[in-house]
């Protein structure tokens, strides 16, 4: 009978500021966690990533390479970043030249079960639960749907 290759999750090689707090399991590598963040069970947080300080990530969230996230954002539950836009017809595996970057700003909160497409979004921004973000978000307000769009200022 043949045996499959398991892995645990883990936190490793990872930069932490003070006061942070992570709930197991997670599964965190060569990433930076700034200071006075909550990081939540289920959690998946891959190498590359910036995460600034005083930010909360909520359960089953997953934040993939290549992701900036500025200061005071919460990141809800089921949230999903992506890196890949599929720009050669299909997945580019690993090569990682054609996978974009994500640039978070500061006071951003994305709500449950968003998905992030490589994009940059503003700073002070509510993304909408159920939300995807497939354009650049250049100026403060609440987004929602799919595509995202604006819904009214802040």
């Amino acid at each position: 009978m043949n045996q499959p290759k398991i892995f645990e999750s883990q936190i490793r090689d990872v930069k932490f500021g003070t006061e942070v707090t992570v709930v197991k399991p997670v599964n965190l590598y060569e990433c930076q966690i700034g200071n006075n963040c909550f990081i939540g069970p289920f959690v998946e947080i891959q190498k590359n990533v910036l995460i600034g300080d005083n930010c909360k990530i909520q359960s089953h969230a997953f934040i993939c390479e290549f992701v900036t996230i500025g200061l005071d954002c919460f990141i809800s539950h089921g949230a999903k970043f992506i890196n890949d836009t599929f720009s050669i017809g299909g997945p580019a595996g690993g090569n990682k030249d054609l996978w974009a970057k994500t640039i978070i700003g500061n006071h951003v909160s994305i709500g449950t079960n968003a998905t992030i497409l490589p994009v940059r979004i503003a700073d002070n921004v509510v993304i909408g639960a159920g939300s995807v973000v497939t354009k650049d978000i250049k100026e403060p307000g609440i987004y929602a749907g799919n595509p995202a769009r604006k819904m009214k200022d802040i």
